[in-house]
């Protein structure tokens, strides 16, 4: 078996927003203790912006998370003819003649590979992973090497049941 999926999906999905919603907090901890002991000095605004923003920023976080984030599996393994698919501890199989398209983004990060089912699995007909695809530089005009060989080895197996 070989892995498909990047190692650092558990980082992207579960650590990430959680350090970055840590950072907002702080950020805006820091701010409001700095404005009340302001206050105490002279008058100055409203507490409005300090509220406004960090919530405007998860906001963001929030919607850019479930449109990049959400979705992915968290391992997705190559085994011959074969797709090995975990997400939260469950597994599951799927062979690569029921899959009906692959298909890869370049200009996103992370990268993403959707492998689309004929029929439905436990984890949806869209199944979504990271790719374990070396990064290089302007590695992200090139076609994604994980979703070129899938493409191939599924197209190849279209041709033998012909």
């Amino acid at each position: 078996m070989r892995r498909l999926s990047s190692s650092t999906t558990f980082f992207y999905k579960r650590v990430f927003p959680l350090l970055w919603v840590g950072f907002v907090l702080i950020i805006s901890g820091v701010q409001f203790w700095a404005v009340q002991h302001a206050r105490a000095d002279a008058r100055s605004g409203s507490l409005f912006p300090l509220v406004l923003m960090p919530l405007f920023v998860v906001g963001v976080m929030f919607l850019l998370y479930r449109k990049l984030l959400q979705d992915l599996l968290d391992e997705v393994w190559l085994d011959g003819d074969w797709l090995v698919v975990k997400n939260r501890g469950e597994k599951i199989r799927v062979a690569l003649r029921d899959v009906m398209n692959v298909n890869a983004t370049t200009m996103t990060n992370p990268r993403r590979v959707t492998v689309m089912l004929r029929t439905d699995s436990r984890f949806g007909r869209n199944l979504t992973f990271m790719p374990a695809s070396p990064r290089r530089f302007l590695s992200g005009f090139n076609p994604d090497p994980i979703a070129n060989e899938l493409i191939e080895r599924v197209d190849a197996l279209r041709g033998v049941a012909r």
